[in-house]
């Protein structure tokens, strides 16, 4: 790994990071092609929390936040901190003082393949967190890694400048030369799905409106009465 700062990478625009956060991170996540989600261990530190911004990546070494201190200089309003380390960690190596760094400079949040503390404090600010625990366990300041590279966090690759939306269903990424088209999906999505709440609001059926019933016999279901399948049961 290099242990290098690249400054002021390329990012998406912000309008469209806003965009995408508005949308949320199923929907995102379907739009995209069902690609880009970061999987179900990164959590909310609390909930509610909803954005949409682009990705400053930091790489660390375990149990050490050298690095995160390093990122901060590098952040500019609108941009998501996405916080990797080289192997397994779940040391807390972010909390409420370097969320009140970051809010100064307009971070909108913190995703941290690792884990965060001070969760209490973090809620009362209102700096939203993701990670993938919850701990305690300090760090120490010693040791090289990198700012705004690409990095692997979830299985997931993310280039600084891309677009991380993240709410209560976790985290997505939507790369920076995709954002246009997933907007477009995005939105036909939300237009979709409004015109199916509103044909359940009239009792609709989902087996009808999305052709589901003529399939039923393919798959082999078949529908029986209470009394027919008693007498087979008892026979």
């Amino acid at each position: 790994m290099d242990t290098i700062v690249v400054t002021d990478p390329p990012r998406a625009a912000l309008a469209d990071a806003d965009r995408l956060g508005e949308y949320g991170v199923a929907t995102v996540h379907e739009a995209a092609g069902r690609v880009g989600y970061l999987g179900p261990r990164l959590r909310p530190a609390w909930p509610g929390a909803r954005v949409g911004g682009t990705a400053v990546t930091v790489m660390c070494w375990p149990g050490d936040n050298l690095m995160i201190h390093v990122a901060v200089e590098q952040c500019r309003p609108g941009d998501v901190l996405v916080v990797a380390t080289n192997s397994p960690s779940t040391d807390g190596l972010f909390g409420e003082l370097f969320a009140t760094a970051l809010r100064h400079r307009g971070v909108r949040g913190v995703v941290l393949g690792c884990g965060v503390r001070d969760v209490a404090e973090l809620r009362d600010l209102g700096f939203p967190a993701w990670s993938t625990a919850v701990s305690a366990q300090g760090s120490v300041k010693a040791t090289a890694g990198a700012v705004n590279v690409p990095i692997v966090l979830e299985g997931q690759l993310i280039r600084p400048g891309d677009v991380i939306v993240a709410d209560d269903d976790g985290v997505a990424c939507v790369p920076r030369d995709r954002v246009p088209a997933v907007l477009t999906a995005a939105a036909a999505r939300v237009a979709k799905e409004e015109a199916s709440r509103a044909a359940f609001r009239r009792g609709e059926l989902g087996l009808d409106r999305y052709g589901l019933r003529s399939r039923l016999g393919d798959l082999g279901i078949t529908y029986v009465s209470y009394e027919d399948h008693a007498a087979k049961e008892q026979a």
